[in-house]
């Protein structure tokens, strides 16, 4: 088995990572690992026993009882599956977004989750996107991008996305949680939220989901010549 090629993309929350990544995947062919759905898998399954993602002692408990799988659908969609049950849905929620941010902050579940990240990268051709991809996770990837957007943008976005959703979607408390959640994300003292010196940075607050896709194909080309 040859080299396989890493393309790591970081960024903040809400910056369009998971769905930049996913188009990047498919159309080169590469798995698409999504990190953040993994630590709020954690954090979900923490939530359901009522433990904090603060307290340390009762996440090193009861870690060892959980069991982490990722499997893809035919449209190469990834689903976290938790002890033998898919709940892709169940964590998708701005609480257990969170959760997720202050559950990665602790050491035994970085230590658990990151030979889990780098051995599917070991095995294929992966676009992995999360928060310390290219500065810890993979810092030896053949391409870094870090994506972001204004938190205003971001928030936007997720306001206009629970609408569609036929949800209620408060912009100000959303803005709020953005900016919480960037500075819970930025100050941890495991792996920070931070641009690596070799990471292109991409601005995606006035592009469209084409631009941005276009723009990292570029970077891509002139890395790997794909």
């Amino acid at each position: 088995m040859g080299k396989m090629i890493s393309i790591a993309i970081d960024g903040p929350a809400g910056a369009g990572k998971s769905t930049i990544a996913r188009r990047i995947a498919a159309e080169l062919g590469f798995y698409y690992v999504d990190t953040g759905a993994i630590y709020r898998t954690v954090a979900y399954f923490m939530d359901l026993l009522g433990i904090s993602p603060k307290d340390t002692d009762g996440v090193e408990r009861y870690i060892d009882e959980l069991t982490v799988g990722i499997e893809y659908d035919e449209d190469g969609l990834q689903h976290m599956i938790m002890n033998g049950m898919d709940v892709t849905g169940d964590i998708r929620t701005q609480d257990i977004s969170q959760k997720a941010s202050l559950i990665s902050a602790q050491p035994v579940v970085r230590e658990v989750l990151l030979d889990m990240q780098r051995e599917v990268a070991r095995q294929h051709n992966v676009v992995m996107d999360g928060r310390d991809i290219g500065t810890v996770v993979l810092p030896e990837a053949d391409v870094k991008i870090f994506l972001t957007a204004t938190p205003e943008v971001r928030a936007q976005r997720r306001t206009d996305e629970l609408m569609a959703k036929g949800q209620k979607a408060d912009f100000n408390k959303i803005l709020a949680e953005i900016k919480q959640r960037d500075h819970q994300d930025t100050h941890r003292d495991i792996a920070p939220l931070k641009m690596s010196r070799d990471s292109v940075k991409v601005d995606s607050s006035e592009l469209t989901i084409d631009q941005v896709v276009e723009t990292i194909r570029k970077v891509v080309a002139e890395k790997v010549g794909l």
